[in-house]
């Protein structure tokens, strides 16, 4: 991860299509300041009206980027067809989401296994920070297993009209102009034929790529590739008075030997934890890290047993290009990962929402044929929205995850209560929080402070060690 350089963000900072719009002006008087006139730019309607049928739009995923997505088209008037073929998928994830997906996606709390109201950051040589204490009575992380959100999110945009297809997407045709539909090759499966399926197409006018960090819809639009992490979870069932331990408590490991650039976790679910690690620079190692994530967590998991093993690669910054012509990538098909944490869940949903919310917008709810500027909509708007959040999350990174000194470092400064609630009103809402300038100054030179004690501790450990 740290060794990821800026150049990483250049997807985030789209330049503008070189298809010119059409503009016209218009003025309008204020009621602010007389005389002053306020002008608007907006785009005509160049695209052609649909007759006799709606906007077809296929979303090529179906989790939790692909559910939000087709339940907005649906909703907005689309004709909608989701495709995905692990319809009890497990992704090897942490599960984690901030309250604000909660409401915001109108989430049952049925579905949330577990409400994370305190967590323990561990550093290298095990010293243990308790954070949370800035939590207010109704905030909590919920936890989640990823079978259950998503099937929960499909169901809810076939209740809503879209049609969803057991099958595994293998190609698409681009078409060579702006109103030819693309024609999507893939094998449906109906419980009637045997593994491979059987092959269909599927012929639509634009297509949102929320197919994951292997996305084969980014391939067919030439998106570029990225660094990405391999994570490595397995789901270990412990005996209840260990379960009690991890009520309402999740666990992060930081160390060279639980990774060298990300962190171990213990995350509670339903009845079982979830017991992972990742790691971008020794993707070959990522076994051995978990076994030491097992290891430094092996008195509060003792006598567990394994009922999962899973392993998925993280995408690890935004691809070079999302967007091309009627195509659109979401969720990690797009990048949308962030670093230090790496969370996805959220932005993977939040993406696929304000995708199919661009496309219903410029298609008139399906009205009209869309183009590329009514998708380029979705991406100005999630750059404004969330560029601070990325950016502020990738220097973290390369400043605390960079050696055992510096994670020491890290840990050290998560016992302060300034911190910890920076670090939660940003997760839990979304937002880069607002700081305070004197308690911004006094961290910095805490931080600075932290990193200067612990590289002297290290100096005084490698002398013992000669």
């Amino acid at each position: 991860m740290a060794s990821v350089a800026l150049k990483s963000f250049v997807g985030l900072r789209q330049q503008a299509s070189t298809e010119k719009p059409h503009y016209f002006f218009t003025s309008q008087s204020q009621t602010k300041p007389p005389g002053k006139l306020k002008f608007q730019v907006l785009a005509s309607k160049s695209s052609p009206r649909l007759t006799n049928r709606k906007l077809r739009v296929a979303v090529i995923g179906g989790g939790p980027a692909g559910g939000a997505a087709a339940e907005t088209l649906a909703k907005g008037g689309i004709e909608t067809y989701l495709i995905e073929r692990k319809m009890d998928n497990c992704k090897p994830c942490g599960g984690a989401i901030p309250l604000c997906m909660v409401g915001e996606f109108d989430l049952p709390l049925d579905i949330i296994d577990r409400r994370v109201t305190k967590m323990k950051m561990i550093s290298p040589s095990n010293v243990a920070v308790d954070i949370g204490q800035t939590l207010k009575p109704h905030e909590y992380i919920g936890m989640v297993r990823r079978e259950v959100l998503d099937a929960y999110l499909r169901e809810r945009a076939k209740t809503n009209g879209a049609e969803v297809i057991n099958g595994l997407f293998l190609k698409m045709d681009v078409p060579k102009d702006g109103v030819s539909p693309y024609v999507l090759h893939y094998n449906g499966f109906n419980g009637k034929v045997g593994g491979v399926g059987e092959k269909r197409t599927l012929e639509v006018d634009a297509v949102i790529g929320a197919d994951g960090a292997n996305s084969r819809v980014a391939k067919a639009i030439d998106a570029g590739d990225y660094d990405y992490a391999i994570a490595f979870q397995e789901r270990i069932k412990i005996p209840d008075d260990k379960m009690a331990y991890y009520e309402d408590l999740a666990e992060m490991y930081v160390g060279d030997d639980v990774s060298p650039d990300f962190y171990g976790w213990v995350f509670p679910k339903c009845d079982h934890v979830a017991v992972g690690t990742g790691t971008v620079t020794h993707k070959g190692d990522i076994k051995k890290f978990q076994l030491a994530t097992r290891k430094r967590a092996k008195d509060k998991i003792l006598g567990g047993k394994i009922i999962r093993v899973e392993a998925h690669p993280i995408p690890e910054h935004p691809r070079p290009r999302r967007l091309l012509g009627r195509v659109a990538l979401v969720g990690d098909a797009a990048g949308y990962v962030t670093k230090c944490s790496g969370e996805g869940i959220y932005f993977a949903a939040k993406s696929g929402r304000m995708c199919a919310e661009a496309i219903v917008e410029g298609s008139e709810n399906g009205k009209r044929m869309v183009d590329e500027r009514d998708l380029r909509k979705y991406l100005e708007k999630w750059d404004k929205t969330y560029w601070p959040t990325y950016k502020v999350l990738d220097v973290l990174q390369k400043v605390f995850y960079r050696s055992n000194p510096a994670r020491e470092a890290f840990v050290e400064m998560c016992a302060d209560e300034y911190v910890q609630k920076m670090t939660f009103d940003s997760y839990l809402y979304k937002t880069v929080a607002p700081g305070n300038p004197l308690q911004d100054l006094k961290l910095a030179v805490n931080t600075i402070g932290s990193l200067v004690r612990a590289n002297a501790l290290k100096k005084e450990m490698d002398k013992l060690s000669v």
